[in-house]
């Protein structure tokens, strides 16, 4: 299958291309399409065979839930069976934005997109391309992020196509994405609203709305093992192709750490990789080749951290290093999403600074 690349520059411009893309959607092909987080891979959320495709491209186990894109209010009625008040409230203050909400499933969403479970993943994308994606499809379009199922998600169209070329048709390019990792996961069922998966939509602005203590993170955050309620919590994920250990700890005992273990790693006769802020590659420069480091940003920032930490986890694929090694951030606010999307890239093997 050859797969093509069309920018996207402008909506309004390029409906011909949209409503190609569209077709291609309706008629059960797969599009890979951008939005604010990363690089979805779409189709038909309401026909099971289009699904079984996504599956099938990713390499994606078939019990791990797919999250249903729709353009606007009317399409979460179709495939919501009820949305409790904390949903309509969350509805309110972050959509279109970066949110998932869980909600009662009605019996036209296929077992294929929910995994068997009784719940649907709902999301209404901010991104001009994937809203007019969804609009020119005139369906719910399921999509998980468009790599290799375990691979670290894609942010741009050219990562796409490095895990996704000769697999689908068309990948709609509509530049670098915002975040750079995936949506805030929230289940809106019970009494209080429980994270699966967090993003840019932190617990600190998710108790702005629902209130203090009506917002809880669900353990399998920290490696316990679960039925997977959503996408993402029961795999390894965003894994670079050589093993990475974190080190975490304290931001002025960094270059410390690294130096020793870096050293450590070398002597036994491996090639090591860094991932790292910008202040501690600066410090580590007369030990790592330049080549084999990877800046994330700057320590503190993490809205540019977020960013980038898929690209440079990508970036490795095409170095000598043999085993890696990356810092870690904050968990607080959206350190959280960070240091999940970290942890699940290295299997949880973290040393303290």
């Amino acid at each position: 299958m050859e797969t093509k690349l069309i920018k996207i520059d402008n909506v309004k411009g390029q409906r011909d291309a949209l409503h190609a893309a569209g077709e291609l959607i309706r008629s059960g092909e797969v599009v890979a399409f951008p939005t604010e987080t990363v690089y979805g891979l779409g189709a038909n959320g309401l026909d099971a065979d289009a699904c079984a495709k996504i599956y099938q491209a990713k390499g994606r186990p078939s019990d791990n839930p797919l999250i249903l894109h729709v353009a606007n209010r009317s399409m979460i009625d179709q495939v919501a069976a009820a949305i409790p008040d904390k949903a309509e409230k969350l509805l309110a203050a972050f959509c279109p934005g970066p949110i998932t909400l869980i909600l009662p499933r009605r019996s036209l969403v296929p077992d294929r997109i929910t995994g068997g479970l009784s719940t649907v993943g709902v999301r209404m994308p901010e991104h001009d391309v994937a809203r007019a994606l969804i609009a020119a499809a005139g369906v719910p379009i399921a999509a998980p992020s468009a790599n290799i199922s375990g691979r670290p998600s894609p942010t741009t169209a050219e990562a796409v196509l490095t895990d996704m070329d000769g697999k689908i048709p068309l990948i709609l390019d509509g530049g670098s994405c915002d975040f750079g990792v995936e949506s805030t996961i929230v289940d809106a069922v019970g009494d209080k609203a429980v994270i699966l998966r967090p993003g840019a939509i932190t617990k600190e602005m998710l108790e702005e709305v629902l209130g203090a203590g009506n917002v809880i993170i669900d353990p399998a955050l920290v490696g316990k093992d679960s039925v997977p309620r959503a996408p993402g919590m029961k795999y390894t994920h965003y894994a670079p192709k050589a093993p990475l250990t974190l080190i975490e700890g304290m931001p002025t005992r960094m270059v410390r750490a690294f130096r020793q273990e870096i050293s450590r790693l070398q002597a036994a006769g491996h090639t090591v990789g860094v991932m790292a802020s910008h202040e501690v590659l600066q410090e580590l420069a007369d030990i790592v080749p330049r080549e084999l480091m990877a800046d994330y940003g700057h320590q503190g920032k993490l809205p540019s951290i977020a960013a980038n930490i898929y690209e440079a986890l990508r970036s490795f694929d095409d170095k000598e290093a043999d085993v890696l090694l990356g810092e870690g951030t904050t968990a607080v606010g959206l350190g959280l999403a960070i240091m999940n999307r970290l942890h699940k890239a290295s299997g949880f093997r973290s040393i303290q600074a």
